[in-house]
């Protein structure tokens, strides 16, 4: 089992792919499309079978990814007084 600084080193950029959207091993499968496969309830199975060269640590790699991402997210209220 590969630790999760290993596992992101599965997620690359570069600028003439997608305009720099973060990407699965440089290749042309954005990190956000396998989390919206996975939101619309395909399983693992559907994606490796659909994306041959895919792994399952690439999957885990964008769910660690996503995870990191919004673990820095904070909503602040706003009080609007009458």
């Amino acid at each position: 089992m590969m630790n999760e600084q290993r596992l992101l080193e599965r997620i690359t950029v570069n600028p003439k792919i997608f305009g720099g959207k973060p990407i699965v091993r440089g290749r042309r499968l954005a990190v956000e499309h396998i989390l919206g496969m996975l939101a619309a309830g395909d399983t693992l199975e559907t994606l490796l079978a659909a994306y041959p060269w895919l792994e399952r640590e690439d999957i885990q790699a964008c769910l660690i990814y996503a995870r990191r991402l919004v673990s820095h997210e904070r909503i602040e209220t706003l009080v609007l007084e009458p």
